[in-house]
């Protein structure tokens, strides 16, 4: 939404939250608004006008708007600022998912109140959901959905999912059980609608209809759920009874979750930060990688220290240094990066993963010997024109410093792409055990291969 607008529509909620017009008016009034928006406003009500605004809204409303607030201490303060009932209400009303996950985050001291506040069996589906690992997709997952019986007719089946639709906002599809309260398949609700009273139930029913099961890995669901591309998909239990089910919206969440938590690692860090975050959390996340690269870097500086005397006759060729380790470096990152993406599909073959190391061994290869000619005749001439040496001798470190950037490109691919995969053999995250190693390693083959080469060449071999 372009921001104008949306300042528009800040300024018209608050404009009807305190209008001092009757609750029937603000909540008829509010109806023309999305929660999120009115979500947004919240911050900028005082504790009195939040609190009369939930008790003029319906409790499922409320708990929608309280799904948008980002910030769980925002979140928790809105609900404290309610009678502990009517928070308990609120909580029971939102997405089961959107409850545990607040419910786990707060420490707020009602948090132990609005659970005795809750109706029994709400209380222990939530106490269910909560029990489920963090990395499995059953803690991703709601209990708000609609079945059928699969004995049912179609008529019997449409009467089910008008009494369910009241309590479910999931009923794009309709999941069906047998008499054994089995999973037995799914269908659409555009398909139960235009079917014919006399259909059997059972020819809508697509029984393939893909589902994953509770304890499975979130990391290895979500290939399955973005490739079938349903509005929703079922969660089962091992002995494939229906427990949950993961929305579009969930798997949205779950991607950007997978996707904040790699970025992350691939920094170096244990966990993703905020702006919010203490600055001793930060360090704490930051420090253990940094030490470690620290060493590294001890030896790299050691490596460099081997060249002395390359460097002491050819002081030129530290100019070229830099070039060198960042190329080498870029190329690594790139061949990681690709590397990372592939090994999420947990069915890679040997086959596959060998044919990935050729590829990127053939394309850092390929760059590199681009770039070398490139450099021979770049370098070659401006250490001519501008350094004004001879020619045999400018052309002589040029060819050198192309020859080390062929080289230290093919075995930074190589690095970027056979490091990763080791860790995952070892079943080690390659993201976090990756990401920073690869920066030193491929600082350590470029420096290396280039002094390592200048020293061969240009002075045993051309005696410079």
């Amino acid at each position: 939404m372009d921001e104008k607008v949306q300042q528009k529509h800040m300024q018209s909620i608050l404009a009807i939250i305190r209008s001092n017009r009757d609750g029937d008016w603000i909540r008829d009034s509010l109806d023309d608004y999305h929660e999120n928006d009115i979500a947004d406003v919240l911050p900028v009500l005082t504790p009195a006008e939040r609190l009369h605004l939930s008790q003029i809204l319906p409790v499922d409303r409320i708990a929608e708007i309280i799904e948008y607030v980002e910030e769980t201490d925002d979140a928790e303060k809105y609900l404290e600022e309610m009678p502990d009932g009517r928070a308990a209400a609120v909580l029971s009303a939102m997405e089961s998912d959107e409850a545990v996950d607040f419910l786990k985050a707060t420490d707020s001291e009602k948090k132990t109140s609005w659970l005795a506040h809750m109706d029994p069996a709400v209380r222990k589906s939530l106490a269910a959901l909560a029990s489920f690992d963090e990395s499995t997709i059953a803690s991703r997952m709601t209990t708000n959905f609609v079945t059928v019986e699969s004995c049912m007719t179609v008529p019997e089946a449409m009467k089910e999912v008008v009494k369910e639709a009241a309590d479910c906002d999931n009923i794009a599809e309709i999941y069906v059980v047998d008499q054994n309260d089995m999973y037995a398949g799914a269908f659409s609700l555009k398909d139960l609608i235009v079917a014919r009273r006399d259909t059997p139930l059972d020819e809508i029913i697509v029984k393939g209809f893909p589902y994953v099961f509770a304890n499975e890995k979130i990391a290895d669901c979500l290939q399955v759920i973005e490739d079938y591309g349903e509005d929703s998909i079922p969660v089962l239990s091992r002995d494939k009874r229906i427990l949950g089910v993961v929305t579009a919206s969930d798997v949205a969440e779950v991607i950007d979750d997978e996707m904040s938590d790699d970025y992350a690692k691939l920094g170096g860090l244990s966990a993703e930060e905020d702006l919010d975050e203490p600055l001793s959390q930060s360090i704490k996340k930051r420090l253990p990688w940094l030490v470690l690269l620290l060493f590294l870097g001890v030896l790299v500086s050691s490596v460099v220290a081997l060249f002395e005397q390359v460097v002491a006759k050819l002081t030129l060729i530290m100019a070229f240094q830099s070039m060198i380790l960042d190329m080498s470096g870029n190329v690594g990152t790139q061949s990681l990066a690709v590397t990372i993406r592939v090994l999420m599909d947990e069915n890679l073959t040997g086959h596959e993963k060998w044919r990935l190391i050729r590829k990127e061994a053939a394309a850092g290869f390929c760059n590199g010997l681009i770039l070398g000619i490139v450099a021979i005749g770049a370098i070659g001439i401006y250490i001519v024109a501008a350094r004004h040496y001879p020619a045999r001798t400018a052309f002589s470190i040029s060819v050198c410093i192309g020859l080390s950037l062929m080289l230290s490109m093919l075995i930074s691919s190589l690095v970027g792409t056979v490091v990763p995969m080791f860790f995952k053999r070892i079943h080690v995250d390659p993201a976090v055990a990756s990401g920073p190693l690869i920066t030193t390693v491929t600082d350590l083959v470029g420096v290396v291969t280039y002094y390592g080469l200048a020293w061969l060449m240009l002075i045993h071999i051309l005696g410079m």
